[in-house]
């Protein structure tokens, strides 16, 4: 069964807001294919699933029916009948296809805080989308049922770019965000989705772990709006062990980020004896402050044991107190806390006066005394996108 736009916000409304929505079962679902012209083609018959099946974009055809993938740094080399290191993305016939394109496995309204963006149009919500796959596999993932999964391993709504447009306008929110998996590995998705999004008013925001190469990150950035990055570690052995990937590629995101105008934030998220050191934190804000300037918002998060590293204790608050304090002292305007409900680290101050400006307990705001995107009480600007 297919699901429409009038079912779906019904869902959410029964659903109580209450947790991620998941979707139809796809092997019950009549999804359209295409192919590389545009037209409608039937699905093999060894499909166990139906899927929204496109042409992927930024591959190149190595000849004999392979093709290598050239969207994320992986840049995987896929034979006939084979997928990619994500598990979304499929060759049949030389002719590479992604699997995820209009059959998201979560969708659900949240504050755009919970991403966490605090400099981006705050108090407001964000229609969220997630389809089934990743191009790392961070051993402490929070979504990992999901982002670890293929897409006929996932229940899934039937949900086109327009109608995700519609829906989050439907039920009042800003801003869509792509998030709780990789959104590198939907990308045509997203790309279209965001373009549709800025016809009818709304932003687009991605949060992602920046494993993806320039070109495709560079088109993104010019159709939307805001990126959240998740900073791994400053150390690339940390990547290589703990999430299957490099370091270099994520610095080389986060640079072209500084370079394209687009909003922009970073989490690090600090993991015991991984990548808590006194030295490594340092290096973290240092880097931050000499290559991408003073007031980018870096958000030093506390972990807390899942998926495969059930075996460390939860981030010791004080060193979250004390890496605020130290990347505020490297010259860090913008240093916040996350994960530790209540603390001062998740509210902001004015870098001029001192002043509270934001107050925010977990995802919500209790006061904002920016007055069109300055400090009311000496007027200095806050960075940021404010409405």
């Amino acid at each position: 069964m297919n699901i429409n736009r009038r079912d779906f916000i019904k869902g959410l409304v029964g659903a109580g807001c209450a947790g991620l929505l998941t979707g139809i079962d796809l092997s019950k679902a009549s999804a359209q294919y295409f192919t590389r012209s545009g037209n409608p083609a039937a699905p093999t018959s060894d499909d166990e699933h139906v899927f929204f099946v496109k042409e992927a974009m930024f591959y190149e055809d190595m000849g004999q029916k392979e093709v290598r993938c050239k969207l994320c740094p992986k840049e995987c080399e896929v034979g006939d009948r084979e997928r990619g290191w994500c598990g979304v993305r499929e060759n049949r016939d030389g002719v590479y296809y992604t699997l995820v394109y209009g059959n998201p496995c979560s969708a659900y309204p949240d504050p755009i805080e919970k991403k966490p963006f605090f400099h981006f149009m705050p108090g407001t919500w964000a229609f969220s989308i997630a389809t089934a796959g990743c191009n790392l596999n961070c051993k402490f993932c929070q979504n990992w049922e999901i982002s670890q999964s293929r897409p006929e391993e996932t229940k899934n709504f039937q949900l086109p770019p327009a109608d995700i447009v519609a829906t989050a306008k439907d039920n009042n929110c800003k801003s869509i965000a792509y998030t709780y998996t990789e959104p590198t590995v939907f990308y045509e998705y997203m790309l279209d989705t965001s373009k549709q999004a800025r016809k009818a008013g709304l932003k687009s925001a991605v949060i992602s772990a920046g494993y993806i190469n320039p070109e495709p990150l560079e088109m993104l950035c010019e159709n939307v709006d805001a990126v959240k990055i998740d900073l791994k570690s400053l150390r690339n052995k940390f990547y290589n062990d703990v999430c299957e990937g490099e370091l270099q590629p994520v610095l080389d995101t986060l640079k072209i980020l500084r370079d394209s105008g687009v909003w922009y934030e970073i989490v690090y998220l600090v993991v015991p004896t991984l990548n808590d050191s006194e030295q490594e934190l340092k290096d973290t804000a240092k880097w931050v402050y000499e290559n991408l300037g003073p007031d980018v918002p870096l958000h030093f998060s506390r972990f807390y044991p899942m998926y495969q590293l059930r075996n460390l204790p939860p981030t010791d608050p004080k060193k979250l107190t004390d890496t605020r304090k130290m990347a505020m002292d490297i010259g860090l305007n913008y240093v916040y806390i996350g994960n530790v409900a209540g603390d001062e680290g998740e509210s902001t101050y004015c870098p001029i006066c001192g002043e509270l400006v934001i107050k925010r307990v977990r995802y919500f705001i209790r006061q904002n005394d920016l007055v069109d995107g300055r400090c009311k009480y000496c007027g200095e600007e806050i960075s940021g996108i404010w409405n």
